[in-house]
């Protein structure tokens, strides 16, 4: 069931109370629509933007004819709400305190409509629609930003890649998402983290001999025989791999074991399923050489995978945006779309607000001061 999306959504409240008003509207991967129409048509009607729509996706860009143009990205899609009695991150938002202070609760308040706020209130800062200064009844208008700049907003970031918003703008619009740097507003807690570890999944599997287990020497146990499997996988001591300056932690680990069909039955096959995250130094298959190396005697077959993307920061654009933040830059551990912008040729990074080990929790939440500064530090650099 989808929840009424409000009358109106106004991108120039308070940047805390615009990411209430996003979490007010249920989003679940696959229940995107009601959150795109409404952010669709208040960028239409309070922008001066160029806007198009494929699916649940958005762009809205920018033509200053500045000689530098970046990309500010996100997702509108949130993993399903909390199933525990009493979770307050969930729909509708809710606050401690007064509306717009403190802890804003809900689902997607991390992961990332905070993020998502903060991108359209930069549109309606930077770009306001014209009525907006008319002459005597309004301010005057502010100052152009110093960058062109496109806002990419897309559906099903939280499924299989294969329904991926951005990978459908990428296929159908490669020209509305060329830049020369990209920011992904997902949740850093303030700090720039430069690229990302890529991943890696495949299956590991043993054959047996099936038999019943009452006479359990006439067959060949399939699970006992994935112990090695196992064993090499515990015993495997991953890298700490440092690129571009950053020191990315890899993972190889079992996610998943399957086999049997039946309490009386000897297993006559079973499968392991294992994660690699990979630093960005490596490809897909240079990956993939790695656990087969280390599996080696084993049935090995790949099933799912995605580079990294290496840190981007030797961009120009991204050292004046590192410079304005404030902090030393982190390594994104996990995979993020930046992966998706590096695979396009854009250099991107990570940055937005709140604390990325809240995300899919059932507590999720983020500060109002977290999502002001976000949207500060963006400003400041896009004016810059």
């Amino acid at each position: 069931m989808t929840s009424p999306a409000p009358a109106d959504l106004d991108l120039t409240q308070d940047v805390a109370l615009l990411t209430a008003a996003l979490l007010d509207v249920r989003s679940v991967s696959g229940e995107e629509t009601a959150l795109a129409d409404e952010i669709e048509r208040a960028l239409r009607a309070q922008t001066s933007l160029s806007v198009t729509r494929d699916g649940d996706a958005i762009v809205a860009r920018s033509a200053l004819g500045r000689s530098e143009r970046v990309i500010l990205a996100g997702h509108i899609d949130t993993v399903p709400l909390p199933t525990v009695d009493g979770a307050r991150g969930t729909v509708p938002s809710s606050w401690d305190g007064e509306p717009g202070e403190g802890t804003l609760w809900g689902r997607g308040a991390t992961d990332m409509k905070g993020g998502v706020a903060v991108q359209l209130a930069l549109a309606a800062r930077l770009f306001p629609a014209a009525p907006a200064y008319d002459a005597g009844t309004s301010p005057a208008a502010p100052t152009s930003p110093a960058r062109d700049v496109t806002f990419v907003f897309y559906d099903h970031e939280e499924v299989e890649a294969a329904k991926s918003g951005l990978g459908r703008l990428a296929a159908h619009h490669p020209d509305l998402l060329a830049g020369d740097f990209a920011i992904l507003l997902e949740p850093t807690n303030g700090t720039v983290e430069g690229g990302c570890n890529g991943t890696l999944r495949v299956e590991a599997t043993t054959v047996g001999e099936a038999a019943h287990s009452a006479r359990a020497w006439m067959g060949h146990n399939a699970i006992h025989a994935a112990a090695p499997i196992l064993a090499r996988l515990a015993d495997y001591s991953p890298e700490t791999v440092t690129v571009d300056g950053l020191e990315y932690r890899e993972g190889l680990n079992a996610v998943g074991i399957s086999g049997g069909t039946a309490g009386n039955v000897i297993p006559d096959r079973c499968t392991v399923t294992i994660n690699y995250r990979f630093a960005p130094d490596k490809g897909l298959e240079e990956a993939e050489a790695v656990v087969r190396r280390l599996l080696e005697g084993f049935e090995v077959v790949r099933t799912d995978g995605a580079p990294g993307a290496r840190p981007g920061l030797n961009h120009p654009a991204a050292a004046a945006f590192v410079a304005v933040v404030g902090r030393d830059p982190l390594p994104k551990y996990g995979w993020t779309d930046v992966a998706r912008f590096s695979e396009l040729g854009v250099p991107a990074v990570n940055f937005g607000p709140g604390d990325a080990l809240l995300a899919h929790k059932d507590d999720e939440r983020v500060e109002a001061a977290a999502v002001r500064e976000c949207l500060a530090s963006l400003e400041a650099w896009l004016r810059a």
